[in-house]
């Protein structure tokens, strides 16, 4: 790159790749999912990954730029790796922990890189950009807590979760 605002451009193309595709796997996760809270944990993820792709529009508009798309190589090896998780537990009493395990590799993934691009976009002067992914961070922060509660919960396991009645729920594929 010749300078930091063509990194950050670049980096902000690969997440903009990173949140479509995330879009695309989210709900392979929900309906893998045994237990409703993390099925509707996923969904509720699915919501917010489908407005972090239109936050990342906005942040290209404020440096005049139409949205680019770029493939991310970590995200593609994250996928693959969650795909993988799902396939070979599909059956398995501990689903849930690895859909937990794989969510939560792709939410780190995903904190780090808007840390570092909220960082620039503030020391590129653009405060209008730092702060839509500040929102951001602050959104993936909190749904890698939500998936650090499921995780950190003893019934990870369908059978002992206590969690055979679901709630009534619209819309929803849980």
């Amino acid at each position: 790159m010749k300078n930091l605002k063509e990194l950050f451009l670049n980096s902000l193309a690969e997440m903009y790749y990173t949140e479509n595709q995330m879009a695309g796997v989210l709900p392979e996760m929900a309906d893998a999912a045994t237990r409703w809270r993390l099925c509707l944990a996923f969904e509720s993820h699915l919501a917010e990954t489908e407005g972090h792709v239109h936050k990342l529009e906005q942040v290209f508009e404020a440096f005049g730029q139409k949205p680019k798309s770029k493939k991310c190589p970590a995200v593609f090896g994250i996928i693959k790796e969650a795909d993988e998780i799902i396939s070979k537990n599909k059956k398995s009493p501990v689903i849930n922990a690895a859909l937990i395990f794989a969510g939560q590799k792709a939410e780190h993934y995903q904190i780090a890189s808007y840390r570092v691009l909220r960082d620039w976009a503030k020391l590129l002067g653009n405060e209008d950009a730092a702060d839509i992914l500040d929102e951001i961070l602050d959104e993936k922060k909190e749904a890698d807590a939500r998936l650090g509660e499921l995780a950190g919960e003893q019934r990870i396991e369908p059978e002992n979760s206590g969690e055979n009645e679901k709630p009534e729920i619209v819309e929803s594929r849980c």
